[in-house]
């Protein structure tokens, strides 16, 4: 019997394989795929724009950025700088996979970061830490199926979106809302709070000064070079402030819960 359950095994394709480790991230991408494939055509994507903007921007966060700023007629560079700050996590995330991809390629490299987004990271990371047979064939995989999925969604989106008409100040509060999320998804200390507040106030100032979403771009700089003095400062003379000690989450964490236990 236990042979036949190991030949059982064995007879696992390997794209059963694959979908079966994605599959939750999959059936998320549909709802959230659709809204955005919806959007993009309301922006003025046709259906090829929409599956190159798809397998290009592989990043749902990017493309609802690029529907509301394009929707708002804002110039290229702007869209370009907006969406390289927007995207410059992807160095951190991808760094901490580089020591799972050597020996690679260049072009495996290459294509391994660029089908990478914030979700299939999270799965690829976790696999390589608790599946030794895990390989970076495998993660890769794992990215194409996320991505197939989105770009699907997308399309079915985009064809929906033409059939219906839609009012393009949802594109605006599709995006205000998802950066809300966003920003209310980070907000673990004090400090993080005040700075967020702080880049609203200068949101407003520059975008008087600049009379363009270029102000957007330069808030976001100053506060962020702001808030890295600030806790760079509170870290050096006090580490233990208040200000940087992380809020309690009312769900619990695994390291409150170990310390329960001891």
């Amino acid at each position: 019997m236990a042979n036949k359950a190991g030949h059982s095994g064995e007879a696992v394709p390997q794209w059963r394989k694959i979908l079966d480790i994605s599959l939750p991230v999959d059936l998320s991408y549909i709802p959230i795929g659709l809204a955005c494939g919806i959007l993009l055509h309301a922006s003025g994507f046709n259906i090829w724009m929409t599956i190159l903007v798809s397998i290009m921007v592989f990043s749902g966060g990017a493309q609802f950025l690029i529907a509301s700023l394009l929707a708002t007629n804002s110039s290229l560079y702007t869209v370009v700088l907006m969406m390289f700050f927007l995207e410059l996590r992807y160095a951190l995330l991808g760094s901490s996979l580089s020591k799972h991809l050597q020996g690679k390629s260049l072009g495996f490299t290459a294509l391994f970061a660029a089908s990478m987004n914030d979700e299939n990271y999270a799965i690829n990371y976790l696999k390589f830490s608790t599946d030794k047979k895990f390989t970076p064939k495998d993660a890769l995989q794992v990215e194409h199926t996320t991505l197939l999925f989105w770009t699907v969604s997308n399309i079915i989106g985009s064809v929906i979106g033409s059939s219906i008409s839609i009012d393009l100040t949802v594109v605006h509060f599709a995006l205000t809302a998802l950066f809300i999320y966003m920003i209310i998804m980070q907000l673990k200390e004090k400090l993080l709070f005040v700075i967020c507040l702080l880049a609203g106030v200068l949101a407003v100032f520059f975008l008087m000064i600049t009379k363009s979403t270029l102000g957007l771009v330069i808030s976001t700089l100053v506060a962020s070079f702001i808030g890295f003095l600030i806790e760079n400062t509170i870290r050096k003379h006090n580490p233990k402030s208040s200000w940087i000690k992380q809020l309690r989450n009312p769900g619990g964490s695994p390291k409150e819960d170990d310390d329960i236990y001891e």
